[in-house]
């Protein structure tokens, strides 16, 4: 059985797909034994003609993912198995080259290396859609910074804000979650059996009489500055913070495309159909019903971001991890991290095509904004009558002439017009004026400024 991604669209076809699949995640440990090969040899740990023999044979050798993936069961890891594949390729080439394969390693150094590996470049692809998401989003609030629309609380009409502050809104969230992308920290790891380092230190050469301590440094930076990486402090085995860290900002990404397409899914409703998805080639069709033009890219992002706090709640389960290394909560943690990774790398990839065609219906906010007859700036009225009248006069003047509006459908202005105590203080030309929507939207132009600054 193969995952096609059938039952999880919103990565399905999408680059992040082939940034961590199982081939990929070999991929990523063969990065990982050259790297490593290569520190060694250049700390005289390794002959310089066995890193080239490794090489060699990684260049002409294929690993098959599905005979790994079952071998693995032997171990309950796919290194061993990988290894012994890895040294025979590398024996049929050169046998006393073979014996310098994986020298002094330990397969959670490999697997956790690869999986930074993998990260770095499924992290960096999803930074990059967030970057489009957010062109895009900045294009619009532009172009809407001072569009009135009907702010919504508790799914009721509040006060009114702009369209445009509503996708400053989106944008702050992408760039939150961008940020905390792009400040994880993805370091190397090599420890050795239990991570004491002390295989490694077997493997040096004593020519120089380096300590142990030294022979960490040396190793683990020329390691690290092989792959491009991080060179952490000490080995984290059990101290899984890289991988919480990342499973993080991963949450808060999905959170923030997922805030994204539920305000656009409420949005594109029949009943409000203030903004509309990007339409393509039987994109949003209905099996049944031949009308229906459904939010799918909205769907499927939100989808995902449903799906991510449980995988990353087992992500942050594994840290339990007892003595030097877990039976069971490191293992636990490859196959949820990787979910994780495939949602939001999908869901980024799907918000930045959903961004770069969303459209919105400008006469359809300004007409939902008169549905309730002025009443969405009631607040404005409040503010005003209270000093005048006080605040439970105030109060209960204006939820009689809100409840006598909705059931007369008439205008509120109208209605306070004719109410003495109001009209003592304000006549109806000023009513009318205070209960404009575009007349009562703060500091919305600002706030929206504020976020196009952060690109």
């Amino acid at each position: 059985m193969h995952d096609t991604g059938l039952l999880s669209p919103v990565r399905a076809g999408t680059p992040i797909e082939r940034l961590v699949s199982d081939s990929a995640w070999i991929d990523a440990m063969v990065d990982v034994e050259l790297a490593l090969s290569r520190a060694q040899a250049r700390l005289g740990m390794v002959p310089a003609q066995a890193t080239q023999d490794i090489a060699k044979a990684v260049r002409t050798y294929t690993f098959d993912p599905r005979r790994l993936a079952v071998a693995s069961r032997g171990a309950a890891n796919p290194v061993v198995a990988f290894v012994a594949e890895l040294t025979s390729a590398v024996a049929a080439i050169d046998e006393g080259s073979a014996n310098y394969v994986h020298r002094g390693c330990t397969s959670q150094d490999v697997l956790d290396t690869a999986t930074m590996v993998i990260a770095e470049r499924a992290v960096g692809a999803i930074v990059a859609d967030l970057d489009r998401v957010l062109d895009s989003l900045a294009r619009l609030a532009r172009a809407h910074r001072n569009t009135p629309v009907a702010g919504r609380t508790l799914a009721m009409h509040a006060v009114p804000t702009t369209f445009g502050a509503k996708v400053a809104t989106w944008m702050h969230g992408i760039f939150d979650a961008r940020d905390r992308l792009r400040a994880v920290e993805l370091p190397v790891q090599l420890g050795g059996a239990a991570g004491t380092f002390a295989s490694y230190v077997e493997c040096a050469s004593s020519a120089d009489n380096e300590s142990p301590g030294v022979i960490y440094t040396k190793l683990t930076d020329e390691f690290a500055a092989e792959l491009g990486m991080a060179a952490p402090k000490a080995p984290w085995h059990t101290v899984r913070t890289p991988i919480a860290d990342l499973a993080s900002a991963i949450a808060i990404t999905s959170g923030a495309l997922g805030k994204f397409a539920t305000d656009v899914i409420s949005q594109s409703r029949n009943e409000i159909q203030e903004v509309l998805e990007p339409a393509a080639d039987g994109r949003g069709e209905s099996s049944a019903m031949p009308q229906k033009r459904n939010p799918v890219l909205s769907a499927m992002i939100r989808s995902a971001a449903l799906q991510v706090p449980a995988l990353t709640a087992t992500v942050f389960g594994a840290m339990l991890a007892e003595d030097e290394r877990p039976a069971g909560a490191w293992h636990a943690e490859w196959q949820p991290f990787r979910e994780c990774l495939l949602l939001v790398g999908g869901a980024a990839t799907t918000a930045a095509e959903l961004a770069a065609g969303l459209s919105a219906d400008t006469d359809r906010m300004r007409s939902n904004l008169e549905l309730t007859g002025g009443q969405i700036v009631s607040e404005r009225l409040a503010m005003r009558l209270t000093p005048l009248l006080g605040k439970t006069a105030t109060k209960k003047t204006l939820q009689a002439a809100a409840f006598e509006a909705a059931q007369t459908h008439r205008l509120l202005a109208d209605i306070l017009a004719e109410d003495a105590g109001v009209r003592t203080h304000l006549d109806s030309d000023e009513i009318a004026e205070l209960l404009r929507p575009e007349n009562y939207l703060g500091a919305t132009s600002e706030l929206v400024d504020r976020a196009l600054l952060r690109l």
